[in-house]
């Protein structure tokens, strides 16, 4: 079965609008990787200021593809001075690794 990653983001509440900018101006850019499933951007709504950045892959080799190549790049490792670009929105992040051993939709019909 697939592989989660939740990349979980401390941003405080003046970085909040900068950070959902950022992912909206690199939207499409994990999309069309090889072995990508599903994305979501998790807005804290009561009691914290932890957003959480949930993609699916459908295997660990996937993800590791893509961290490597582009999601480096998206990531802040394209190479560039440390200068040239923006200061980041988040205060800390921590990545979380899970394997979905069950899953359910909803029914049809």
């Amino acid at each position: 079965m697939s592989i989660v990653k939740i990349n979980v983001l401390t941003v405080p509440p003046e970085q909040r609008e900068t950070l959902e900018k950022r992912f909206a101006a690199r939207a499409g850019a994990v999309e069309g990787s090889d072995g990508f499933e599903w994305f979501e951007l998790l807005r804290p709504v009561e009691g914290t200021d932890t957003y959480l950045v949930y993609t699916r892959w459908r295997t660990e080799e996937d993800f590791q593809r893509w961290m490597s190549g582009r999601g480096q790049a998206a990531h802040g490792g394209g190479g560039g001075e440390q200068g040239d670009r923006p200061k980041p929105a988040a205060t800390d992040a921590t990545l979380w690794s899970f394997e979905v051993v069950q899953q359910a939709g909803p029914k049809q019909g």
